[in-house]
């Protein structure tokens, strides 16, 4: 019987793009609607059914640890109020899963920060979910992505079509066909290529299913770019192996947000709320007269 999955969400960046908000609030807590960002991911990973979730934080994070905490004090005043709406929705973040905290310490990277759950993922398989890409709980993505792990053994990523102006911003995936429809065989990763060098319009977005034999790669990965542990030099290695499983790339064509940028920020806040039932009926009309006067 295959162990279950665990999940990795690294949160320790400092969230430079988001300043001054973030001088002393993580940028994994600033809300989208109503909600912290990185609640979102982790109901992801429980809506895989994933319940043992590891977070990755740095200095200054503590607000991610109590978020996810019990709070007798809050709980206890609005049930005394019969205010049971709210206090489900408290409840409910406690309720998520199983969730522990690590520090990274030095933050050297993705690859570094993932190298620093290997006491805990052990020999388990894991999901690697960023804080900086919202997958709507409507279109499945990481379900996919551990069904093609266990039926292939490779490592998994996530891939997303996008324009040449953008495919700098990224890790970018050279990639065959195989014989499943969206899903391909990845051969070579380049990060953050000019659109020139670029070997395809396949992006690399925030979403890996790894097996913990890439801890052992990491363990050896030298700084690469921008002098930092990077995960996509230890996934070009598995890439590279004649004799292994290999890499394999989910192309994702769903419903994506990018909270990682200060527009798309604002952008995921609006499309979210207007597809709510309980604020899109209002924000929808006042939306496009507001556009009408621009």
């Amino acid at each position: 019987m295959s162990l279950p999955f665990k999940a990795v969400i690294p949160a320790a960046g400092l969230g430079t793009r988001f300043l001054p908000a973030t001088k002393a609030m993580p940028k994994e807590m600033l809300p989208v609607v109503d909600k912290p960002a990185i609640q979102y991911v982790v109901e992801e990973a429980t809506q895989a059914g994933i319940q043992d979730v590891l977070i990755i934080i740095g200095r200054n994070k503590n607000n991610i640890a109590n978020h996810f905490d019990q709070m007798p004090e809050l709980e206890e005043r609005l049930r005394a109020k019969g205010d049971h709406e709210k206090l489900l929705k408290v409840e409910h973040s406690t309720d998520l899963a199983d969730i522990h905290m690590v520090r990274q310490g030095d933050p050297k990277g993705l690859g570094h920060a993932v190298l620093r759950a290997r006491r805990h993922v052990g020999d388990h398989p894991f999901a690697v979910l960023l804080g900086d890409d919202l997958i709507d709980e409507r279109d499945p993505l990481l379900t996919t992505m551990m069904a093609e792990h266990e039926r292939t053994g490779a490592a998994i990523v996530a891939l997303m079509e996008v324009d040449d102006d953008h495919i700098h911003m990224y890790g970018v995936a050279a990639v065959e066909p195989t014989d499943e429809d969206d899903v391909v065989r990845v051969t070579g990763l380049v990060e953050k290529p000019t659109a020139e060098e670029a070997p395809s319009n396949y992006a690399v977005i925030g979403r890996y299913v790894l097996a913990p034999n890439v801890f052992d790669i990491l363990e050896r990965t030298e700084p690469g770019k921008g002098g930092e542990i990077q995960l996509t030099d230890a996934l070009q290695e598995l890439a590279a192996d004649p004799n292994g499983p290999g890499v394999r790339g989910v192309v994702f064509r769903g419903r994506r947000y990018d909270t990682g940028d200060r527009v798309d920020y604002i952008k995921a806040i609006v499309q979210l709320a207007s597809d709510r039932d309980d604020l899109g009926p209002d924000l929808r009309p006042w939306l496009k007269d507001f556009a009408a006067t621009l």
